[in-house]
């Protein structure tokens, strides 16, 4: 247990707000000592002076004495209250306390000989499950911190309230079942799998049957299967071969090459073909004997 801490502080003679707004524009932090069934106390005290020891760990479990000037009383700090806009202390409690007294206090834990621990250096990882815990005690019996020694742990070992030390006379406040305060656990392992992505039928480069400009089994120009026929007279399509048997259209030249039909006229002031007879009833030629 730490020696406990000397505060100077001024009686106020009246309470209320405008008392408590006196002090303050005095620069004082107006306060109360209440407890151990004797009459509340009023005092005030410098800002300075009680910020120095709220910042520090442990204030609330820290005993200090007041000098209020006819003598020194044994105290707690129990609250302190803030402005909400400048974040100044603005009021202070603190609790008179006897020899029979037993109060309820947050110890901070405080793992010591992780050096000596062969889950950690395998690699393993410090899970501490309670930060603070819950002690009834004494007030001259506060510890300052539980210290939790984890010498000759191993990976998935656990350290229980059970196996935690105490200081004679003080007990937690949670005795129902024997809770954990640390562990030691195994390292989690982020492991990224790359997934291939699918082929996607359909994609670029890669014809899809009846896809618009897609390649048709048949030669070029061919009408697709179950098309409507070609209106009459239409001419083929170029490059496109005439059906087997179909009539030349009506009024279509021959193809260059082809032989006329059989029985066909010549065409109308063409010339006859080279050796052929002359059309039944046709005129002779003029200008020969």
């Amino acid at each position: 247990m730490a020696e406990p801490i000397t505060l100077t502080v001024e009686p106020r003679e009246r309470a209320g707000k405008g008392a408590a707004r006196k002090a303050r524009r005095a620069g004082r932090v107006p306060g109360v000592v209440y407890g151990n069934k004797e009459i509340p106390i009023l005092i005030s005290i410098d800002p300075k002076s009680l910020m120095l020891q709220a910042d520090r760990p442990g204030f609330f479990n820290h005993i200090f004495e007041l000098d209020v000037g006819s003598g020194k009383i044994r105290v707690l700090p129990r609250d302190i209250q803030f402005d909400p806009m400048t974040d100044k202390p603005i009021h202070v409690d603190f609790m008179r306390f006897g020899p029979g007294t037993r109060l309820s206090v947050d110890v901070p834990v405080v793992c010591v000989n992780q050096d000596k621990s062969p889950g950690l250096k395998k690699g393993g990882v410090l899970n501490v499950v309670s930060h603070t815990i819950r002690l009834i005690c004494s007030p001259d019996n506060i510890p300052e911190n539980i210290t939790v020694d984890l010498t000759d742990l191993e990976i998935g070992d656990s350290v229980h309230i059970g196996k935690v030390k105490l200081p004679e006379g003080v007990k937690p406040a949670v005795t129902r079942h024997d809770f954990t305060v640390a562990t030691i656990v195994a390292p989690s392992i982020y492991v990224e799998v790359e997934v291939a992505a699918p082929v996607v039928e359909g994609a670029e480069g890669v014809p899809v049957e009846g896809a618009e400009g897609a390649a048709v089994p048949g030669a070029e120009g061919a009408p697709a299967e179950g098309a409507a026929p070609a209106a009459e007279g239409a001419a083929p399509a170029k490059g496109a071969p005439a059906a087997k048997g179909a009539p030349a259209a009506k009024g279509a030249a021959p193809a260059k090459g082809a032989a006329p039909a059989k029985g066909a006229a010549p065409a109308k002031g063409a010339a006859p073909a080279k050796g052929a007879a002359p059309a039944k009833g046709a005129a002779k030629p003029k200008g020969k004997g």
